[in-house]
């Protein structure tokens, strides 16, 4: 189940490349010229204040939402181009979308479970009924990746009968048992009580170590200090600044950035 081990050599291969992509709701832009680069094995933390854009790059990233320009182009699949004349032929674009989808799977900050299945019906019905594999091949994997997050127990309990912190577990576990490329985690742990966000977090730095290829957006700076490679400072539609971690972290360059990240992390380091 582990992914594509990160290369040795000086710069891993780019698993996904955005430029230029530009949306807007109304007259409301959100996203004005984002440009994003994900190499394999590489974690990717988008910070920034609510309404900047972040969760709507990750939605476009995973063809949940179609950008009103730019591109986006995925190592050995295709490139999609959002151009305004491409609207002209939406059945070739919903398929580059879907199949932008197939690379990528996405965890929500609110779990987004289907109340009525189980545990572990949650956990398949995308690679069986979806991905079209044998059922009996993904019970069996579904049921190791509840024993690693330590649900192996609440594999026939229905939704309402776990915590928040064991739903997005779960979450979790739905996505990786897609086997996806990417993984993306819009604010996984934005919607539950405090002492539940270690456990989420825990997790994902599990697999941060693990080299899986990540983007995530996230208030909780101490994490994108520890885990990630890269963290993009998103405001008002645009990437503010970006860098390594302790450099972004320690001597942000952009004003904006050092207002927000003050303002931030001072109750943290005063805790």
């Amino acid at each position: 189940m582990s992914p594509t081990e990160r290369s040795t050599e000086n710069v891993p291969e780019a698993l996904l490349t955005a430029r230029g992509l530009r949306k807007s709701f109304g007259d409301n832009e959100v996203l004005r010229g984002i440009d994003l680069t994900l190499h394999r094995g590489e974690v990717v933390v988008l910070i920034g204040p609510s309404g900047s854009g972040k969760t709507t790059v990750l939605r476009a990233l995973n063809g949940l939402e179609t950008p009103d320009a730019g591109t986006i182009a995925v190592a050995g699949g295709p490139e999609i181009d959002f151009a305004p004349d491409a609207a002209s032929k939406p059945r070739a674009q919903k398929q580059k979308r879907l199949a932008l989808r197939d690379r990528s799977a996405m965890v929500f900050q609110h779990h987004n479970l289907f109340p009525h299945l189980t545990v572990l019906e949650n956990v398949i019905e995308g690679p069986w009924r979806v991905q079209g594999r044998p059922k009996a091949e993904v019970v069996s994997e579904a049921l190791a990746l509840l024993d690693r997050v330590g649900l192996a127990d609440k594999a026939h309990a229905r939704p309402h009968q776990l915590s928040g912190g064991q739903q997005q577990r779960v979450g979790i576990v739905r996505a990786l048992a897609l086997k996806p490329d990417l993984l993306l985690f819009d604010e996984p742990t934005s919607a539950l009580d405090p002492e539940l966000v270690g456990e989420v977090l825990l997790v994902i730095k599990e697999l941060a170590d693990e080299n899986w290829t990540m983007a995530v957006v996230t208030h909780e700076l101490s994490f994108a200090r520890e885990a990630a490679d890269h963290v993009l400072f998103m405001d008002a539609g645009v990437v503010v600044e970006q860098g390594p971690p302790a450099e972004l972290f320690r001597a942000p360059q952009h004003e904006r950035t050092q207002r927000f990240l003050t303002r931030i992390m001072r109750p943290l380091d005063g805790a």
